[in-house]
C-alpha cells in the first residue's frame, strides 16, 4: 500500500506550492502552523489524523566543490520536516568507460564546462517530488524508485551524481531516525570491522604531473594488532617517504591524492623507494605490504600497454608485474590490465592470484552485470567499490554481496576528486570489507575519512589482515 501511494500527490516545498488529492486508507498531508512558508517542515504526513514520523518530506541540494576545485553535488534530506541527512558525491579523474554517467552542464562559460546545474535541478524537480512521503529507512525502495524514474542502464536521464546524493543523504537520514552511527545501521546485527588502510603515498598517472605511469603507490599496514597501530605505522610511513625523497633530491609537488609525485627513471623505483620509506619509518616489509594501482586503461593503446617508454604486449606486462611480485612485498594490484582485456585478467589472476589481490576497478566498475561477467571468467580475486561507479547505494551493496558470495574481496574506495563526506569510512566498517583506499594521510578531504575511522575505532576493535 505505502510503496506506491506517494506518487498520487504533488509535492512542491522549494516553490511553496502543494497540490492535494484524496489519498488512500486515510493518509493525508497536513501543513504545518507557525512553520514558514517554503520550508521543508511545511508538510507532515497524517494517517487517520495523526501525525506519522520517519518519512521523507524533502530533499535540498546545492553546489559545492571537490578537492581539485570542480563543482559536485551535495544533498540535504528532511524528514518530518527537519535536516536529518546531508551527503556529497565524489568524482574520478581516470574513471571507466562503463560507469555510470555523471551530468555535468557543458557550458564552458561555467567551470569549464563541468557545472552540476543541470544535476541539481533534477533532485529539486523531480527525485524530490518521487521520494516524498516514503520511509526513510526503506533505503532499496528508495534506489529503486530513482532507478525507475531514470529509466536507463547508466543514469543518463538523472545524472549519477544526482541520484547518488539523495540515496546517500537518505542514507544517513535513515540512521539518524534511528538513533544509530551510520556504520552500525549499514551493517546491522553483523558488528563491524576496522578496513585495512591503504594509504597513496606516491602518485603517478592520472593523479600527478610527472612521468610516473604506475597511479598509486600504496601502503598496507595489515600486520597489526589495531587500526590505531596500523593508521599510525602508514603515517609515520608517509613522512618516512618524503625525507627519503627529499634526501634525492625529489621532492616536489603531491598529487591529486595528496601523495608525493616525482619524478622517476623508472616505475619499479617507485617500489624501490616504497621499501626504503617502509624500512625508514623503522618497520619491516612483513608488517608493511605494498599496494599497487596501476590503472593500466589510462595506458592501453592499439598497440599495446606504454610503460617505461616501452610497447608491452599482456603477456609482456605480466611478466613485469610477476618480477616485482618476486623482487617487493606486493599484496595487491588493482587494474593491472586494460578494462576491457578480459583474457589478460583473467591469465594473471590464474598465475598469480593465489600470492597476489588482483584488483578489478575499471574492469568491474561496482556493477553486477560485469563483476559476474568477471566472475564467470575468473578475471580477478577482489573488486573495487565506488558507489559513485554505480549511483545508488542498493545497487552498490548488491554488487559487494555478489562479490563477498563468490570468494572476492570488497576494496572501499574513494575518489580522486573528493570532499569532506566520510560516508565510505562507515561503509566499510559496516560491510566487513576490511580493506579501504582513501588517500595519502594529507588534504583534510582524506584525512576525514581516517579521522571518521579512528573515531569509529574507539567502539570496533575488530581488526585482521585480509590475506
Amino acid at each position: 500500500m505505502w510503496l506506491y501511494f506517494h506518487n498520487s500527490v504533488t509535492y512542491e516545498c522549494a516553490k511553496t506550492s502543494f497540490k492535494p488529492c484524496v489519498a488512500p486508507l486515510g493518509i493525508s498531508l497536513k501543513r504545518d502552523e507557525g512553520v514558514p512558508s517554503g520550508s521543508k517542515g511545511v508538510f507532515t504526513w497524517h494517517w487517520m489524523g495523526k501525525p506519522m514520523s520517519g518519512h521523507i518530506t524533502g530533499l535540498d541540494a546545492r553546489m559545492i566543490l571537490d578537492s581539485r576545485g570542480n563543482p559536485t553535488v551535495e544533498v540535504d534530506c528532511f524528514v518530518d520536516g527537519s535536516l536529518l541527512g546531508r551527503a556529497a558525491v565524489p568524482s574520478g579523474a581516470s574513471t571507466g568507460a562503463y560507469e555510470a554517467l555523471e551530468m555535468r552542464d557543458g557550458d564552458p562559460s561555467r567551470y569549464l564546462g563541468k557545472g552540476v546545474l543541470s544535476a541539481i535541478d533534477n533532485i529539486t524537480d523531480r527525485i524530490e517530488e518521487a521520494l516524498v512521503g516514503l520511509p526513510v529507512d526503506e533505503q532499496r525502495v528508495i534506489d529503486e524508485v530513482m532507478i525507475e524514474l531514470d529509466g536507463t542502464p547508466n543514469k543518463a536521464n538523472l545524472g549519477a551524481n544526482a541520484m547518488l546524493g539523495a540515496s546517500m543523504a537518505c542514507l544517513h537520514a535513515g540512521a539518524a531516525v534511528h538513533e544509530l552511527p551510520l556504520w552500525k545501521y549499514i551493517g546491522g546485527v553483523a558488528g563491524g570491522l576496522m578496513p585495512v588502510p591503504m594509504l597513496n603515498i606516491l602518485n603517478g598517472g592520472a593523479h600527478a604531473a610527472s612521468n610516473v605511469d604506475v597511479q598509486e603507490f600504496m601502503v598496507m599496514p595489515h600486520g597489526f594488532d589495531t587500526f590505531e597501530e596500523g593508521l599510525r605505522a602508514g603515517v609515520e610511513t608517509y613522512h618516512a617517504l618524503k625525507k627519503e625523497l627529499k634526501a634525492d633530491g625529489l621532492l616536489g609537488g603531491v598529487g591529486d591524492e595528496g601523495g608525493f609525485a616525482p619524478n622517476l627513471p623508472a616505475n619499479e623505483e617507485g617500489l624501490k623507494y616504497m621499501v626504503r620509506a617502509i624500512e625508514g619509518a623503522g618497520y619491516s616489509v612483513e608488517q608493511m605490504g605494498i599496494a599497487l594501482d596501476v590503472a593500466a586503461t589510462e595506458f592501453h593503446h592499439d598497440d599495446g600497454y606504454h610503460m617505461d617508454g616501452k610497447v608491452l604486449s599482456s603477456e609482456d606486462l605480466a611478466d613485469v608485474y610477476s618480477g616485482w611480485l618476486d623482487a617487493y612485498p606486493i599484496l595487491s594490484i588493482e587494474d593491472g590490465f586494460g578494462e576491457d582485456d578480459w583474457q589478460g585478467w583473467s591469465r594473471f589472476t590464474k598465475r598469480e592470484g593465489h600470492r597476489v589481490q588482483t584488483v578489478g576497478d575499471d574492469l568491474f566498475v561496482t556493477q553486477t552485470e560485469r563483476l559476474a561477467q568477471g566472475i564467470e571468467i575468473g578475471a580477478a580475486n577482489a573488486m573495487l567499490v565506488k558507489l559513485n561507479q554505480v549511483g545508488t547505494v542498493t545497487e552498490t551493496l548488491e554488487a559487494m554481496d555478489l562479490a563477498s558470495s563468490h570468494g572476492l574481496n570488497n576494496v572501499i574506495s574513494h575518489r580522486s576528486g573528493e570532499t569532506e563526506d566520510v560516508t565510505i569510512a562507515d561503509l566499510a566498517v559496516g560491510t566487513r570489507a576490511g580493506q579501504i583506499k582513501t588517500g595519502a594521510p594529507a588534504r583534510s578531504d582524506r584525512v576525514a575519512k581516517y579521522n571518521q575511522l579512528l573515531r569509529i575505532a574507539s567502539d570496533v576493535d575488530e581488526y585482521r589482515s585480509p590475506f
